[in-house]
């Protein structure tokens, strides 16, 4: 806790936090970490997997495989996740499903199927984007920004 919010505790609260933080079992960071690692590299695999799929079955080349591997991955973590099975492994592995593509994906897909009640515009349309608006802002801004350095170069050089 920071100290800041330390001085505003009274004595008894403070003898509270650090009873409480004596009796808290230990968390299990090797196991987390481990199936972090697991689920997480799984899905990668399978991203690799389907990247093999598109360049030797499809014809695409190494460079234009990547879209449809994207798009394939998200599908499949939306359909688990209206499923209900994405939640259920994200909370056995943790970060490992956060991180991926697919982490993304689902947090979307959570957010729209929790507020379709709403409706469509307000609800689900509203909602996801609260979500999604910080991450698409700042991959508009920063490929602008490098867009910007990366000319800047080509011009003094």
């Amino acid at each position: 806790m920071a100290d800041q919010q330390k001085k505003k505790l009274t004595l008894v609260q403070q003898e509270y936090q650090q009873l409480a933080k004596r009796h808290e079992p230990p968390r299990p960071l090797l196991r987390n970490f481990s199936r972090a690692f697991l689920v997480g590299g799984f899905i990668c695999v399978i991203g690799q997997a389907l990247m093999e799929l598109f360049i030797r079955v499809f014809d695409f080349t190494e460079k234009t495989a990547g879209n449809p591997t994207v798009a394939v991955l998200i599908f499949c973590s939306v359909i688990l996740t209206s499923l209900g099975v994405y939640d259920r492994i994200a909370q056995w592995a943790g970060a490992g499903t956060a991180v991926p593509v697919t982490g993304f994906a689902n947090s979307i897909a959570s957010a729209a199927l929790e507020h379709r009640s709403e409706g469509f515009v307000l609800g689900v349309g509203g909602n996801m984007f609260k979500l999604a608006g910080s991450v698409i802002v700042f991959g508009v801004v920063s490929a602008f920004v490098i867009g910007l350095i990366k000319t800047l170069i080509k011009m003094g050089g």
